[in-house]
């Protein structure tokens, strides 16, 4: 692609190194930016730096908050005896837009790829453990997406949790082969949360 200035070049460069954004898409959102008041540009970037500088990690579930601990955490109306364990913060939006569930979440922040570098140890496990130390967690579900990955971190969490008195359950695969939780339906992911089965049952077929 040939540019006029190097400024937009540099531009289109970096908007296009987004997941799904190709150098035309890039170039349209540059363009339209280029259109906008200085103020509305100022608001883009501003928004994108307090972002990265300002974003905390709740100190519970570590999910993306505002705050030490987020909305979820703190409210007195969740079921603190469920821990739903998800890979990111995509997963947490998508179950809670089922309107299906009601216990908190622990977010793992990645899932376990050996092809890729990560290991256990780079995963939030350690804390899932802790908190299941209390006494106060009844279930953890396990609702990671239904890919090799994905798996592979579900049996290693069942490992690490399968003394403790508890019950480790997994999400219905209703969900696809290779499918990620966040492009499933809400429907679909509402009742695979709802008609979640003991993982044990899974490692016996």
């Amino acid at each position: 692609m040939n540019f006029s200035s190097k400024l937009l070049e540099n531009a289109v460069n970096e908007f296009s190194k987004l997941p799904g954004v190709g150098q035309k898409t890039a170039l349209r959102l540059v363009l339209h930016l280029l259109n906008q008041p200085a103020s509305g540009v100022a608001d883009f970037t501003g928004a994108v730096s307090r972002l990265k500088n300002e974003i905390r990690f709740c100190q519970v579930c570590r999910n993306i908050s505002d705050l030490p601990v987020c909305g979820i955490c703190s409210s007195v109306k969740r079921d603190r005896s469920i821990i739903c364990v998800v890979e990111d913060t995509r997963d947490v939006m998508a179950i809670e837009n089922t309107g299906q569930y009601n216990g908190v979440y622990h977010v793992l922040g990645g899932l376990i790829s050996p092809m890729d570098g990560v290991g256990a140890s780079d995963l939030n496990i350690e804390s899932l453990v802790d908190r299941t130390a209390s006494g106060e967690v009844l279930e953890v579900i396990l609702a990671l997406s239904a890919t090799m990955e994905g798996d592979t971190t579900i049996f290693y969490l069942y490992k690490k949790l399968k003394d403790r008195n508890l019950k480790i359950s997994a999400i219905a695969r209703g969900i696809a082969f290779g499918g990620e939780l966040e492009y499933v339906d809400e429907i679909t992911l509402g009742r695979s949360i709802a008609t979640r089965v003991p993982y044990e049952n899974s490692l016996m077929k």
